[in-house]
């Protein structure tokens, strides 16, 4: 008898993403069940997440950290992955980054972009990135090349280390804590794509939102 598929949560903080979401959750691969932890979203994400089957929370702290973390505790797969909600990444590609956990082989893995067009990452949100990267090769010693937002973890593991970030450091301080606790951390290429038409993130879209998410990591990697 076969055995049965391995089943997977998938955490989307989501704020105003209603254009990118129907493209996103109908993409997804068998087993992978999705959580948009919506973070105060006023374009009727929620309702769509809903309609697509998804699993949606409600976060009223506003922050990535805080969406991203209130999806992590209403998950109960083993395995759990993130993903940015704005269509950026191919969610058919999520077995990339959540095979080498499920099998035994990475604790924690990311995914690193690869533009599929220039335009995908901005010039100010790629140095932003390249300095971050950096700082943590030199913090940890892990060779990552990218912050990346595809990632994939087991929950039970996640939670005990006790992620206290709630804005944009909470994906750095997920590396930095793995690195301390000697997780192996791990690495694929995946595709980044501009996002979904109407979608801007609050990240790379702006240098102001760049700037602030680097201020956000910086923080991190000071303490």
């Amino acid at each position: 008898m076969a055995e049965p598929p391995v089943v997977i949560d998938v955490v989307l903080p989501c704020l105003d993403e209603a254009a990118s979401l129907p493209m996103l959750l109908t993409r997804l691969p068998s087993g992978y069940r999705p959580i948009v932890a919506d973070n105060g979203s006023t374009d009727g994400s929620a309702e769509v997440a809903r309609l697509h089957g998804a699993t949606v929370v409600h976060v009223p702290e506003r922050g990535f950290g805080a969406a991203a973390h209130a999806g992590l505790l209403v998950a109960t797969a083993e395995v759990v992955c993130f993903l940015d909600a704005d269509g950026s990444l191919d969610p058919q590609q999520l077995p990339r980054v959540a095979g080498p956990v499920v099998n035994g082989l990475a604790d924690l893995v990311l995914g690193r972009r690869r533009p599929t067009v220039r335009a995908a990452w901005p010039w100010h949100a790629r140095v932003g990135n390249r300095v971050l990267a950096r700082r943590l090769r030199r913090r940890t010693g892990v060779p990552l090349r990218d912050l990346g937002p595809m990632r994939a973890a087991r929950r039970a593991s996640l939670l005990g280390l006790e992620l206290r970030d709630r804005r944009f450091g909470y994906p750095l301080e997920m590396v930095t804590s793995a690195a301390a606790a000697g997780w192996r951390i791990a690495e694929v290429e995946v595709d980044y794509a501009p996002r979904t038409a109407g979608s801007r993130s609050k990240v790379t879209g702006t240098v102001a939102g760049t700037a602030r998410a680097v201020l956000d990591m910086s923080r991190v990697l000071a303490r």
